[in-house]
């Protein structure tokens, strides 16, 4: 089983970024974090970073065939990304879309989300937590599916 794990705009920023909402690790602690989990569930994974919207969806596109699942945090795309969904509908690979914070607690703007159609499931509003449990989601998900 092989995962694709992305990640949206300004993610890369994750340690300094307003730690109050999105905690203190950095992504690259998140991604060794999902690494050890990845190996003790007996998958493997790779990650993918861009804050350019039409990078992310060219990943996306690419993914088909050589994934079996994705868990994505499109970030603020969430938001504003109909090229995101289209992406995620067009390669039929089931997603997991996670956020650190919970985007229902926070401003009105963040209430639309775009992508989560195109989505098996959603984890949010446990940092970095989000991303395991994601992974685990996904991981039964494929394991169970008929």
């Amino acid at each position: 089983m092989k995962i694709l794990v992305l990640n949206g705009p300004n993610l890369n920023l994750l340690g300094r970024r307003e730690p109050d909402i999105y905690g203190r690790l950095t992504l690259a602690d998140i991604e060794e974090s999902m690494r050890g989990h990845a190996r003790k569930c007996g998958v493997e994974v790779d990650f993918f970073q861009s804050n350019d919207e039409g990078a992310l969806v060219s990943r996306i596109g690419e993914a088909a065939g050589l994934y079996d699942g994705l868990i994505f945090n499109p970030a603020a795309y969430t938001h504003t990304s109909v090229a995101l969904r289209d992406a995620l509908m067009a390669v039929k690979l089931p997603c997991v879309e996670v956020h650190l914070s919970n985007p229902q607690n926070r401003e009105d703007f963040r209430q639309a989300n775009l992508t989560l159609g195109a989505c098996i499931g959603q984890v949010s509003g446990f940092r970095d937590r989000s991303y395991i449990l994601a992974m685990d989601g996904l991981i039964h998900y494929l394991k169970n599916k008929s």
